[in-house]
Formats: C-alpha cells, structure tokens, sequence
C-alpha cells in the first residue's frame, strides 16, 4: 500500500471478545462450541468465574474497546500523513471478525491492515483470525494486509521487562531468590506435528526478557487448557507450582503471563483467583506482573508494526 495513493487505512483489530453481560455468556460459550450449547454445569462454572472477578464480565470487555481507541489515537498521532480508522473484529462476540471487515467496506474504506492482540502466531489462534477476516475481505472486495506477529518487537519486550523489573520488587528477597514463571495460552499438543511456530515464539519473547532483566530462574509453563479430551501442551501453571514446592526450589514466585495483552479472565481468574490458591495452599509468595493493556510501550508496538504494513506497495 502507498502512502502517496492512500490517505485512509482501515485497521481491523482483532481479539478473542468476551460477552458484554452475564446473560450474554450462554451465547457466547455456545459460539466457542461450534454451536454445541455447554451444560447446565459448565455454563454455570463459567459464569462463575465471571462473577468471581472484581467488576464481573464488564471490565474484560471495556479493556479491548480501550485499546481499539488508544490504537486509533496513536496511530494518527504518530502518522499524519494517513488518516486511520480501526475497527473491532471479534472471535467469538459481537462485532465478530466479519463484522468489522464489513463495516469497513460499508464506510468506504478499500485499503486494510489487520493485527490481532497476541503478539505470537499460531495456525490456531491468529492464523484462524486472519482466514476469516480474509474470506469475508475477499467476498467484499477489500484489499487487506495483515500483521502475523509481533513476539521480538523491542517496544514490546521493554514494556514486559519493566513490569518484570517491577514486579520482582515486591519481593522482600533477591530477585536470584525469585523462579519467574512466563506462561501463554495453552493449545492442543497436535500443533507441534505441524511445526507451528507458536512455541518458540514464546521461548523466544520470555529470553529475550530474560536477557534484559539479568535473570537466570526461569521457566515456561501453559495455562488455561481447554477441555475437550485431547492432550494440550504442558506443563501447566498448576503442575510447575506443585513441582517448585515438591523441589523445593523457591518459596517466591513471579508470573508473567507474556502470552496475554490485557486483563481477562485467563489472568484474572486463572492466575489471580486460581492459580493464587494453590500458591497459598503450598507457602509460595505468587506475584503477578501488570498487564499490557493501553500501556504507551504497547501502542507503540502495534502502532509501528501496523504502519510498516500500510506503507508497503
């Protein structure tokens, strides 16, 4: 795309959504289903662990429609020379992913960029996201780029070292006292036949904040697996704690979920509320880096890898 042909870039931001409401949440659950309504026990579980955040569902949402805006400001802050228009394209709610490609092409944009809030690509999660953005751009007639990933931005990787360097703070020991857990989303272990890049792009993004930070104990751990009777990849958040205390290798744990960009419920609850209670049930002092959410570092990322794609022939 040339800067000197075009002067208005939609910018189709895309996420997993989360429902707006708690009677939403049926929908919503059935959606990740392929359809397949959840039963009265899991829907019930899960609208549990909703209510049992500070706020409920509500802030979960709120946080992406934050950062649509604060990626729209930034962008044409930052580049004057091109009007940009974001666009929110959700996985699993409204707006889905179509939805906002054809809101674009109804305000008249004809030239897009796509990029999706996970800095790490898969074939699963992000290159699901761009397929169906691109089948419907295809369908519409719009010209669409998309953005695979971001995971060794150096914006990025700062703004997560300093929130490391942040969090190891609170710890009243040396922070060589600290094992520091960089944990991601969890998929199905049949991706790693496929060869995706998915986890060494994580390995990569958690050395590289190692390496900023000066720190030697670390590892990687999964969280948030889905339960659909095929094996996820592991090992879980849960398991490395229980291992940790078994081995006794430290009472003070850091967790930076690098595979996330916002708080929601797989921080939230799963590392805030669940992954905390295990902790405590084993002596461990668990801490928690901050989340990304509108963090200027963040925008800049996005912002940079988002024009570098909207400039291009």
């Amino acid at each position: 795309m040339s800067e000197n042909r075009i002067q208005r870039i939609g910018v189709l931001v895309m996420s997993y959504g989360t429902p707006e409401s708690i009677d939403q949440i049926e929908a919503y659950y059935t959606h990740i289903r392929r359809g397949h309504a959840p039963t009265p026990e899991q829907l019930q579980d899960l609208k549990d662990r909703y209510e049992a955040i500070v706020g409920g569902v509500f802030p979960l949402r709120e946080n992406t429609d934050n950062q649509v805006k604060a990626l729209e400001a930034r962008l044409n802050e930052k580049y004057p020379n091109i009007t940009f228009v974001c666009y929110q394209g959700l996985k699993h709610a409204s707006p889905f992913i179509e939805d906002g490609v054809e809101r674009m092409v109804q305000d008249g944009i004809t030239e897009a960029v796509g990029v999706v809030l996970a800095p790490h690509y898969s074939a699963m999660s992000v290159g699901g996201y761009i397929k169906r953005a691109q089948e419907k751009a295809d369908e519409l007639g719009l010209n669409i780029a998309f953005v695979r990933s971001y995971h060794l931005h150096p914006k990025l990787i700062e703004a997560l070292a300093l929130r490391v360097e942040e969090a190891l703070a609170r710890f009243e020991v040396p922070k060589e006292r600290v094992q520091v857990l960089f944990t991601a989303h969890s998929l199905p272990e049949k991706i790693l036949e496929m060869k995706d890049p998915y986890p060494e792009q994580l390995l990569e993004t958690s050395r590289a904040i190692a390496d900023r930070t000066g720190i030697t104990q670390w590892q990687f751990g999964w969280q948030s697996a889905g339960q659909t009777g095929v094996p996820w990849l592991g090992p879980d958040i849960l398991d490395v704690l229980r291992s940790i205390k078994q081995e006794e290798r430290a009472q003070h744990v850091l967790v930076c979920p690098v595979g996330f960009v916002s708080d929601h419920l797989e921080v939230l609850y799963d590392l805030d509320i669940e992954a905390q209670k295990v902790a405590r049930e084993l002596g461990i002092q668990l801490e928690r880096t901050r989340s990304l959410n509108t963090d200027p570092l963040y925008m800049e990322t996005l912002s940079d890898v988002v024009y570098a794609l909207a400039r291009k022939d």
